[in-house]
């Protein structure tokens, strides 16, 4: 079993090839930089991926979920239900709109957030839920759809994490009033920074186009008070060659878990939901024993690791409730941020680095 000196395995490993930076050359020697034929191109192709829904891109995933929200009319006295077991992203969009997260807790298998919950929490204030396919797992959509529909609720998928990623065949970010994707660079697929959101709805498109570009379509003719949240035509057509390897990208994620899935005894393997396509941005297992433990051992064996979350949302300083957590009741939330810890997946790790990764993790299981 190799030991310290051993190469150290990343827990992430951005990609970034000669087809991405010709491409970001060809459009520096263009001289259309900014919102320019690529975004419109990589708004195009992306469409592919969600059903063929209209397609705004952005500057950020948390961009993308602010506007969303702003097009959708909501603010001050709104209620959003968010799960608080996510990226602070998830709420800080949702804060920066005026509007209160309601927090919910997760099922636990999946680690996405619980329909039960969801329903449980909605109140005359809510407008809206905000599911997140959390590592790269589908949140339960079909139930949460049905719910949103008894209540007249708007849901905004936070799919930053699940590029491809599907629910009895339908991808995510085609289930919802819109969907909202990340492609910062340790996403599936990244534009070295940015954002997608997709919708159904072509006026709330249209919106959202003139919100991310001070408010206008064409240049001087502002229609309404926007902001800017552009996307480069360089993160565009980085964004555009990195779409174009997702499928083989995503297929060798799902392998690798696969491979991770079948060697690892030590610790608690991800269960993936019948229906569900799992695209893996995360490979997150449980940790029953000393987790603190556990990763100083897998460290010590040269393979990277990472907590995805040890503080849940509500937990955060800025959602504190006169200094303390709100009145949630999360269990699986904080049994979750007390366990888990992921472990590479990326689709650059060798047979021989997979190898690695399950023994070392039985060993670190052995060590907790």
């Amino acid at each position: 079993m190799p030991g310290l000196n051993a190469e150290f395995i990343p827990p992430a490993r951005p990609v970034i090839g000669e087809a991405e930076i010709e491409a970001a050359v060809r459009v520096l020697r263009s001289g259309m930089v900014v919102q320019g034929p690529e975004v419109a191109a990589f708004e195009q192709e992306f469409g592919e991926l969600v059903a063929g829904r209209h397609c705004v891109a952005v500057n950020s995933g948390t961009s993308a979920l602010q506007l969303t929200l702003m097009a959708l009319g909501f603010g001050p006295g709104d209620e959003i239900i968010v799960p608080s077991f996510s990226f602070a992203a998830s709420a800080n969009a949702v804060r920066l709109v005026g509007a209160e997260p309601v927090f919910v807790d997760i099922e636990p298998g999946s680690f996405c957030v619980d329909p039960a919950a969801v329903e449980a929490a909605i109140t005359p204030r809510t407008v809206a839920i905000m599911p997140v396919h959390l590592y790269g797992h589908p949140a339960a959509m079909d139930r949460i759809m049905a719910i949103a529909e008894r209540h007249s609720l708007a849901v905004v998928e936070d799919a930053a994490q699940a590029h491809a990623a599907a629910l009895n065949g339908q991808p995510v970010g085609s289930f919802g009033t819109a969907g909202c994707f990340s492609f910062y660079p340790t996403k599936n697929m990244h534009s070295l920074e940015g954002g997608m959101i997709t919708t159904a709805d072509a006026g709330l498109a249209r919106t959202l186009r003139l919100l991310r570009n001070q408010g206008m379509e064409q240049r001087y003719a502002n229609e309404i008070v926007g902001a800017n949240m552009r996307l480069t035509d360089v993160a565009a057509a980085i964004g555009r060659v990195q779409l174009t390897q997702l499928p083989e990208w995503t297929e060798q994620r799902r392998a690798n878990a696969k491979f991770l899935d079948s060697r690892i005894t030590g610790m608690v393997t991800p269960p993936v939901a019948d229906a569900a396509k799992h695209v893996y941005h995360q490979y997150t297992v449980r940790v029953t024993g000393d987790r603190d433990a556990a990763q100083r051992k897998l460290t010590e064996l040269g393979i990277g690791n990472a907590v995805y979350y040890p503080t849940p949302i509500h937990r955060l300083i800025p959602y504190l409730v006169d200094g303390k957590p709100g009145p949630w009741d999360l269990p699986e939330t904080e049994k979750a941020a007390a366990e888990v810890v992921s472990l590479p997946v990326h689709p650059s790790l060798s047979p021989a680095d997979l190898e690695r990764i399950a023994d070392a993790a039985n060993i670190a299981g052995g060590a907790a």
